[in-house]
């Protein structure tokens, strides 16, 4: 490390010193951290998730606790308050922490709760990203993207600067955690981080509208059945430059989105039944992962999980158990999707193409349509606000 400011030594000001220990503030201090940490509470009869190792969980007779950690921010719950009592008498003998009582913030994300459901929002987060790209005065819009992108697009001063819109566009990511509405027009903006045009920082500007209006939008969490069930789908050849296309999917647990991704495939499809193809495998592939997860939640699940895909050759396809001919160039798919078909560890399922959550995820919509399937994604407004779209 080197010596601090103004306090270097004067026989040797260019000397550094030898760490015996992390310290705050370097890069290595939160692995570090989380080792030291990970290693107590396995001393006290944890065990890391396998699914995921910022996971724990605490099982003695009828106890269960449950642990997410994140650096030094702790998410604790559990069955038995007793246990969970007894739990944070330890922590505080071994390390200084603030017992913050139930969670209403956590990692930016607000947190509010009535009887039976759970609301997380990110409206403060979406205030001050609109406030950084000076749009408070903006007029707000009801459609994150545009279908038809106007010809002669003129670009606003500020935000003409390709730092800036890489800025905007990093925060942006961080804010589809509770708003999955916009993560297809974040997922756009962030393939053209390198080299922005005119064409993006209009696509920018109107999303921040949209944020403008729907900042107080917020993700409920619902007392519900516990069933997984997943929608996955493409969008054949949408890139016009690369012609690949763009995958996207969503998992519920009951009625709660909990998980949901876009990504533009890897590889050019050469029919739309091989895209939607490749986007069950990725959607296949998150969904044993979720249900790895929530099997050391005690939340097993014996039967298999539904799968919806609104495209019947893909469906047919998949269960269809001879390899041909047209099959080759996705083999490694098709035999993953045939696998856990076998197994009875997903349930293919056709959709009508009108009610494919996924859709949202995965191109531009007209403004009636992504208001349908934003309502089906459970986002809705804070009725203590006025206002929005």
């Amino acid at each position: 490390m080197r010596q601090p400011k103004r306090f270097e030594d004067s026989l040797h000001p260019h000397h550094v010193c030898l760490l015996r220990k992390a310290i705050y503030g370097l890069r290595q201090a939160p692995r570090q951290w989380y080792t030291t940490f990970s290693n107590y509470l396995t001393q006290l009869g944890y065990h890391h998730s396998k699914s995921d190792p910022s996971l724990l969980t605490f099982r003695k007779g009828s106890a269960h606790i449950f642990l997410l950690v994140y650096v030094d921010d702790i998410l604790v719950t559990g069955n038995d308050e007793e246990a969970i009592s007894d739990f944070f008498t330890k922590l505080h003998t071994a390390f200084t922490l603030k017992h913050l009582g139930h969670a209403n913030h956590f990692l930016g994300i607000k947190i509010q709760h009535t009887a039976d459901t759970y609301f997380l929002s990110q409206q403060s987060y979406a205030n001050s990203i609109i406030q950084q790209s000076n749009l408070l005065k903006c007029n707000p819009v009801a459609n994150p993207s545009s279908t038809k992108p106007p010809s002669d697009i003129s670009v606003d001063p500020n935000l003409s600067d390709s730092s800036l819109y890489r800025q905007l566009t990093g925060a942006l990511q961080y804010l589809t955690i509770t708003r999955p509405d916009i993560a297809y027009a974040v997922n756009n903006l962030s393939q053209h981080m390198h080299d922005p045009q005119p064409t993006h920082f209009f696509m920018l500007k109107r999303l921040l509208r949209y944020i403008k209006g729907t900042a107080h939008f917020r993700l409920p969490i619902t007392k519900s059945d516990l069933c997984l069930r997943t929608y996955s789908d493409a969008d054949w050849a949408s890139d016009l430059v690369t012609r690949k296309s763009t995958s996207g999917y969503c998992t519920f647990l009951g009625n709660t989105l909990i998980s949901r991704a876009i990504k533009k495939q890897t590889t050019v499809s050469r029919s739309s039944t091989a895209s939607e193809y490749r986007a069950l495998a990725a959607a296949t592939a998150d969904t044993i992962w979720l249900k790895r997860l929530f099997t050391d939640l005690q939340i097993p699940h014996t039967q298999p999980i539904d799968l919806y895909c609104d495209n019947t050759s893909a469906i047919a396809l998949a269960n269809n158990p001879v390899f041909h001919a047209r099959t080759k160039h996705i083999e490694i798919d098709h035999r993953f999707l045939r696998e856990n078909i076998t197994n009875n560890h997903i349930r293919l399922l056709p959709i009508k193409t009108v009610d494919q959550i996924a859709d949202l995820l995965t191109k531009p919509l007209s403004t009636t349509r992504f208001k349908l399937l934003r309502g089906k994604l459970t986002i809705s407004p804070d009725p203590f606000v006025c206002g929005g779209l």
